[in-house]
């Protein structure tokens, strides 16, 4: 053993000034390094939890303002439903001059919170609820084209083929319809009864922007959309509120500007035509009115409820059927929240 190892030896074994000092030090850095980790550690904790807290929050704060949004869109129905009630009750044709055609404007719902004198909070509620209700027999229903009577279905074939025909809409869309709506509804049928059903069958639309379901471009179901609407049951055009292209469609050789006369008539009443015969004597001598496709009056509606809140948007359509004084809501559909 040399001199210097029996000395560094000596010096460890009499812990040495030197030595002490260097021990020190290292025991000092690793309780350093231990209260760095332990100081993160509780901050990963703590910052876990707020996380936690804070997310529970948006989720209840999102719950509560969905809740709250059905809650007043359904108001707007249940305004609708009331219309369309006190509307029955008068009886009479269904026009665009009658109150349920007016619609609901915009208004702040605090305006409501504001009227009630029970109520002395302040919400800070800035939403603003609005509503329309619109014919859904106004426009061609495509499920009048499945049918069990062929004279029917071609009867039908007919005037959705002229409604293409001026919509502009390439050749073949008014054939394809007829034959996708069929084939649809049959597959339906056949799914009902417990029936195989051929492969790549369509499935049967119930909004019209599902008809690309059947093999249409997004254009041609853009330009059909003011013009046709899809139905449970099979109805008759509401020629009080039709527009001037679904009546060339349904009235067989009636032209454009025979049916803006119609238009313009029919706002100059208090209620629209008060039945066929008055429309007929309107009509040009060549032109016939087949009763089975028009009426004056309409049972199916539908109902647009609009809440805007700060930068959102909340639309809902409803569609409703009358009968009678009772109206029953047949579908929702949230369209958008923007």
């Amino acid at each position: 053993m040399t001199t210097r190892t029996a000395f560094s030896h000596c010096a460890i074994s009499h812990g040495g000034p030197a030595f002490r000092r260097q021990a020190r030090r290292a025991q000092q850095g690793a309780a350093l390094l231990m209260a760095m980790l332990i100081v993160t550690l509780v901050a990963t904790l703590a910052a876990g939890m707020v996380w936690q807290q804070w997310r529970a929050i948006e989720v209840e704060g999102a719950e509560r303002a969905r809740t709250q949004s059905t809650w007043l869109l359904t108001g707007a129905l249940d305004w609708a439903r009331l219309i369309l009630r006190e509307d029955a009750r008068d009886g009479g044709p269904d026009g665009l001059t009658e109150p349920w055609a007016t619609g609901l404007e915009e208004i702040r719902l605090s305006t409501f919170l504001a009227a009630d004198k029970d109520n002395t909070s302040d919400t800070g509620l800035d939403a603003f609820l609005s509503g329309q209700i619109t014919d859904a027999q106004s426009r061609y229903n495509l499920r009048n084209l499945v049918e069990d009577d062929d004279e029917a279905v071609k009867a039908e074939l007919k005037i959705i083929t002229r409604l293409c025909e001026v919509l502009s809409l390439p050749s073949g869309v008014a054939q394809r319809l007829a034959e996708g709506m069929r084939g649809a509804s049959e597959a339906e049928d056949k799914l009902d009864d417990k029936e195989a059903v051929a492969t790549g069958a369509p499935l049967r639309p119930v909004r019209v922007e599902q008809l690309r379901w059947l093999g249409l471009d997004a254009d041609t179901v853009q330009r059909l959309t003011p013009f046709v609407t899809i139905l449970p049951q099979r109805t008759r055009v509401n020629l009080n509120t039709a527009s001037v292209e679904v009546m060339m469609a349904t009235i067989d050789g009636l032209d454009r500007a025979s049916a803006q006369r119609l238009t313009q008539q029919r706002l100059q009443l208090r209620k629209g035509f008060e039945n066929l015969a008055a429309i007929k004597a309107l009509l040009p001598e060549k032109v016939v009115l087949e009763e089975r496709h028009v009426a004056i009056n309409s049972s199916h509606f539908e109902v647009t409820g609009q809440l805007r809140y700060e930068d959102s948007i909340l639309r809902e359509v409803s569609l409703v059927q009358r009968r009678g004084q009772d109206v029953t809501v047949l579908r929702r559909d949230r369209l958008s929240h923007e």
